[in-house]
């Protein structure tokens, strides 16, 4: 089976378009494992829905505050799915194909009440990691803190997407870009705000080293170029 799962380093730095631009070039089904914030109607995954027009999506559990998960189902007096149910849904999908997983906030975020993280979701799966980055002042810290806590745990770092690239990028932003290394790609500002045939049409251009399993390009085992800020190590 092929699972690939997407994680930020922190909250709105851009997972869920890089899902979707993942899931427009490599098809398969993507799914959510805990979704919070829902409050006003859409949540991530309907966002994908919505831009890979035609993408199998499914979600673990929905709640309605924008919270980290354990604090938003408390609050909704409801109870996250153990991990294990994650585990066996993510395996299901993929008997039938290519599956995406995109995380909750950032790697260590908890997605059930026994404190298991959507990185330990993907060592049971023995799935990489794409990691989505910031552009601005301080991603480099956020970067390399994320990729250390995956490589220490063995898991394969597929490498770094930056999620919103600036129409108008800083000082900061460009130096910040070369330091991060030979990224996975790059999404512009407002990605998310385009229709769906427009998005189909741009996205190869934005994830130009990612391919379709089985397509002869895959996706690298390692992001950055050695001697970068964040550069993967550990393999499976």
């Amino acid at each position: 089976m092929t699972v690939l799962i997407v994680t930020g380093t922190d909250t709105g730095v851009g997972k869920t378009i890089a899902t979707a631009t993942l899931a427009v070039l490599h098809g398969g089904a993507v799914y959510k494992p805990v979704q919070a914030g829902t409050e006003e109607g859409e949540g991530d995954i309907d966002v994908v829905r919505r831009l890979a027009r035609g993408t199998a999506v499914h979600e673990g559990v929905r709640l309605p505050h924008p919270m980290a998960p354990v604090a938003a189902a408390t609050r909704a007096g409801a109870r996250l799915p153990p991990l294990r149910a994650h585990v066996e849904r993510v395996r299901q999908l993929a008997e039938q194909g290519d599956v995406l997983v995109e995380g909750a906030g950032g790697l260590l975020v908890e997605l059930d009440h026994d404190g298991h993280t959507l990185a330990d979701l993907a060592s049971a799966l023995a799935a990489p990691v794409v990691v989505v980055c910031r552009s601005g002042l301080g991603t480099l810290n956020h970067t390399a803190l994320t990729v250390e806590a995956l490589t220490r745990r063995g898991i394969t770092v597929a490498g770094l997407v930056i999620g919103s690239w600036p129409a108008h990028p800083s000082a900061i932003d460009v130096s910040n870009r070369a330091h991060l290394g030979d990224l996975l790609g790059v999404l512009p500002e407002g990605a998310g705000g385009l229709d769906a045939d427009e998005f189909r049409r741009r996205a190869p251009g934005w994830l130009s080293r990612c391919a379709a399993p089985g397509s002869g390009r895959e996706l690298p085992d390692r992001g950055p170029r050695p001697g970068s800020a964040a550069t993967p190590t550990a393999t499976r």
